[in-house]
């Protein structure tokens, strides 16, 4: 339970921050730079929930892997 309230929370930071940050943030902008002119109004916002998407995993994926080492030594 506590992985998914990390989980929802780094998705929901990284999104937000995304959106509101005027300078483009790796990996977004590689989306953005991929569709280009089609979706150039949607762009944005698809670049904000791809940056969530990827930093909130990693982040999960560093508090579930320190989360079993701390539960491994006790």
């Amino acid at each position: 339970m506590r992985g998914a309230l990390i989980l929802l929370v780094f998705f929901s930071m990284f999104t937000v921050a995304s959106l509101l940050v005027p300078y483009p943030m790796f990996p977004g902008n590689l989306l953005h730079a991929i569709i280009g002119e089609v979706m150039s109004g949607y762009s944005g916002y698809l670049g904000a929930v791809f940056n969530g998407v990827f930093y909130g995993a990693v982040l999960w994926l560093v508090f579930v892997a320190i989360s079993r080492r701390l539960e491994a030594e006790k």
